[in-house]
């Protein structure tokens, strides 16, 4: 993922929105934004994707190519997750594989075992229940043989997404796969949190300042602080003084974006605020999750917001009829 990125899209069925950031302080990784229209994983924007890839060419208001994370096999390869099920409140392993689509001596696949290092890892791996209400970002460990392991506890029981945000060793771009995961256990729904632009955990304010929009690069300031003290000493996590990662409510569709900067690039300061170009695929409800990484820990902050309405994705894809093209 390049710096200064655009957020793009991730991925499922059911009809879900996006909740509050669970367990603050485990690891979790998210999203990046990047000057130039560049695609990055997951929600790749900018470029314009092979066909069939799984980005959005967001900036150019493209809207054909499948958002990251919502299908399971893509560009000739499968996420190939192992474990199907677990119960709630229960650590348990959580295995997969991404599976290389006829790479076998029998035709079938072959699991992949070599990756390109994207911000200090080869797989980044998100976790989310249906109604979003629970959100893990996960760094999984590979055996020899291309099987990744990684411990999990998932606190309600129901529907839940995993996301493999990853880039083959001499792919040209990454992508970002998504299978369904249940969890076992008594299951009651929840809804959207309300709109929020300000968030509190263990301790810290983060408050946003800009708005997504639909179709069209926002800039985004994600402002820390402690104490009604602003934060000028973020620590480097991944890469990088922020991470990102937006979900947007109704199909989990995945917008993984990093801020604008970098840490040692000459201009980027550690704090108080983060920044990030975002472009929303299409109008809705988005649930966004903030990483940062203060006095040697990651705390998550997440916000409820909304980009365009109704009225608007109508008008666009009216439009989008007239002159022939698709408008989804």
């Amino acid at each position: 993922m390049n710096t200064g990125l655009k957020i793009t899209a991730f991925a499922a069925a059911v009809a879900a929105t996006f909740g509050t950031a669970y367990g603050v302080g485990q690891g979790v990784d998210p999203v990046t934004a990047e000057k130039k229209p560049a695609s990055e994983h997951g929600g790749h924007t900018g470029e314009k994707e092979e066909p069939g890839g799984g980005g959005t060419d967001a900036g150019a208001g493209h809207a054909d190519a499948v958002p990251g994370g919502l299908q399971i096999s893509e560009r000739g390869y499968t996420l190939d997750l192992k474990t199907s099920r677990v119960d709630a409140d229960k650590r348990e392993e959580l295995r997969f594989a991404v599976v290389k689509d006829g790479a076998g001596k029998d035709g079938r696949g072959k699991n992949v075992t070599a990756y390109e290092t994207e911000h200090d890892k080869e797989l980044h791996l998100i976790v989310a229940s249906r109604d979003l209400t629970t959100y893990r970002h996960l760094h999984p460990t590979r055996a020899a043989d291309g099987t990744w392991s990684t411990p999990v506890e998932l606190p309600e029981a129901g529907g839940y997404r995993v996301f493999a945000d990853f880039k083959p060793e001499g792919a040209k771009e990454g992508l970002t796969l998504g299978a369904d995961l249940a969890v076992a256990g008594k299951y009651e729904p929840k809804g959207l949190p309300e709109h929020n632009t300000k968030a509190s955990v263990d301790g810290y304010e983060v408050s946003l300042d800009g708005e997504l929009k639909p179709g069209k690069s926002a800039d985004l300031t994600l402002n820390v602080a402690k104490n009604g003290k602003p934060v000028t000493d973020l620590q480097p996590y991944l890469g990088s003084y922020g991470h990102l990662v937006a979900l947007r409510s109704g199909d989990l569709a995945y917008l993984h974006v990093h801020p604008t900067g970098e840490p040692g690039d000459g201009r980027t300061k550690p704090g108080p605020g983060v920044s990030f170009a975002a472009t929303a695929p299409s109008p809705g409800s988005y649930r966004l999750f903030l990483d940062f990484k203060h006095e040697g820990k990651v705390r998550t902050a997440a916000f409820t917001v909304t980009a365009g309405s109704a009225g608007e994705a109508a008008s666009e894809h009216d439009g989008a009829s007239e002159s022939g093209e698709h408008g989804h």
